[in-house]
């Protein structure tokens, strides 16, 4: 039987090129291209409407290629990834940023991590690498030595809308509240913001070169270092990656509390995402009861694991230790009423007109910028568009679950309000019903440290986020994240223009993107 993807592929790559694919550990199609085929088979790609979802180098990944690029690709509607391989000869290389939209600051990334060239892209500027950092410095590099010491760049070049009466108001990136920090540049005429800039990146950490010569015990910990509030899905993409290079299947009790963790972790993101939109249209009133319950489920993942953000829990192999039943107990009883509160606090802002006033219609993205931005999660959702990594390419026991994503039309502040509040109260149910059917056994089985790479996407609150996985001898080579907050940044820039400066709070809330989590 041919596989439908395969199938689809084959009209695009010439027979002879898609002989030489491969399935990886993962599932994916593995597919190296010679440069002289390459762009036809992007245009393919773009015309069968494939769509990108991560791009990145790796330094040694094959014999005979110092750097190879990885353009990781989904095709909706198929569970299975596609994965071009790209080797490089030399440290330059053409752009696919104007056929995929996304590519830009994958782009810019891969040119500051490793000093690949793409002369032909639409944005040379760098990404991560501020001014502070010397000229040639490119720190993913295997020979990148540290810097001596630092050399001004030249100055960022931001872009400029110039008018009669136009000016410009920067915000950041250090700001009056205990936020991370970002760049914000709105080009106004009154109140009104004609265009919007964002410049992230203030908080790189060097994650993927710290975890480099680490075992997979150890990589999970960077792994829930990305975002404190994403801990529960980094860890469990970095262990789905290490457990597919192993061939390790979890045992089914692992898979049910893992699964319970994922959806707490959702509840109380989004608890606080409903919470801050009350804030910043001055209603506290409306914010306190969600703040109330995202505490309370904060104390109950304490009880589980020891950790208010779960941190410590998932391990690759299942978790590092069975929860305490007492407190599963406490949580089964705990979530009945919790479903019950909630629903008047949602009530308390549906029916509080000067609320409803300031969502509607405030900070839309289009639903026709959903896959060349690669948007996702409830952004994406409340779009209309039907997308949910649990559902599309499911992991763990989303494999076994039925999963019908929560959306809407309008694609503004008020849809994405609702998106939440009805996957509060989804995750909640998926919870429960978990409980009920948990199977007694070991949580956790052995996950030997074998040779491969792999390829996982998970469902963060914010959407989808992608890990990357290479092991060799035991130790990480190479880890690489793509966090649902990458891509999903780039979507402010269109939903604010229009809108008045007072309203870029709300619709920033509105999406609550990881700062961190965009910056390794």
């Amino acid at each position: 039987m041919v596989d439908p993807l395969f199938e689809e592929m084959g009209k695009v790559v010439p027979e002879g090129l898609l002989k030489g694919s491969w399935e990886g550990k993962d599932g994916a199609i593995y597919l190296p291209l010679p440069e002289d085929a390459f762009g036809g088979v992007i245009k393919g790609f773009v015309e069968k409407g494939l769509v990108l979802v991560g791009l990145f180098c790796e330094e040694g990944f094959r014999e005979g290629e110092r750097f190879t690029l990885l353009y990781v690709f989904e095709k909706r509607g198929y569970e299975r990834l596609v994965v071009l391989l790209r080797g490089l000869g030399e440290g330059r290389a053409s752009s696919v940023a104007r056929d995929f939209p996304s590519a830009s600051w994958y782009e810019r990334e891969i040119t500051d991590g490793f000093g690949i060239a793409f002369p032909d892209g639409p944005d040379g500027r760098p990404l991560f690498l501020h001014e502070c950092y010397p000229d040639g410095f490119h720190p993913l590099r295997k020979s990148q030595a540290r810097p001596r010491e630092a050399q001004k760049r030249t100055a960022y070049a931001f872009k400029e809308v110039t008018g009669e009466g136009v000016y410009q108001i920067p915000v950041g990136p250090v700001h009056a509240g205990i936020i991370e920090p970002g760049h914000f540049r709105f080009s106004v005429i009154g109140e009104t913001v004609l265009a919007l800039e964002i410049r992230m990146f203030f908080k790189h950490r060097g994650i993927e070169k710290l975890a480099e010569g680490k075992t997979s015990e150890e990589g999970v910990l960077f792994a829930e270092a990305i975002s404190g509030d994403e801990s529960a899905a980094n860890s469990t993409a970095f262990c789905e990656c290490a457990e597919r290079i192993a061939g390790t299947r979890l045992p089914a009790r692992a898979q049910h509390l893992r699964t319970v963790l994922l959806e707490l972790e959702r509840m109380y993101s989004h608890l606080g995402d409903l919470a801050g939109m009350a804030v910043d249209v001055a209603y506290p009133v409306g914010a306190s009861p969600f703040l109330v319950l995202r505490e309370e489920l904060l104390r109950q993942n304490r009880a589980l694991t020891g950790s208010r953000f779960l941190k410590g829990a998932i391990v690759p192999g299942g978790l590092r230790r069975d929860l305490p039943r007492e407190a599963l107990a406490a949580l089964g009883a705990y979530l009945p009423s919790f479903m019950e509160r909630f629903v008047e606090a949602a009530k308390g802002i549906r029916s509080t007109p000067l609320v409803i006033d300031r969502y509607a219609g405030t900070g839309i993205v289009r639903r026709e910028l959903v896959k060349p931005l690669n948007l996702s999660g409830p952004i994406a959702r409340a779009c209309d568009v039907r997308i949910d990594t649990r559902a599309d390419h499911p992991y763990g026991l989303y494999a076994a679950m039925r999963l019908t994503p929560r959306l809407q039309q309008d694609g503004d502040v008020l849809a994405r309000f609702e998106v939440k509040a009805e996957e509060v109260l989804a995750s909640a149910t998926i919870i429960l019903q978990l409980l009920e059917r948990l199977p007694d056994g070991p949580v956790r089985t052995r996950c030997a440290s074998k040779n491969g790479y792999a390829l996982a996407l998970v469902e963060a609150p914010r959407g989808q986020s992608m890990h990357y996985l290479h092991l060799r001898n035991g130790t990480i080579v190479r880890y690489k994240v793509r966090t649902a907050s990458f891509c999903n940044w780039q979507a402010i820039e269109h939903a604010v223009p229009g809108n008045i400066v007072p309203d870029f709070p709300l619709i920033n809330k509105s999406m609550n993107l990881s700062y961190a989590g965009t910056d390794l």
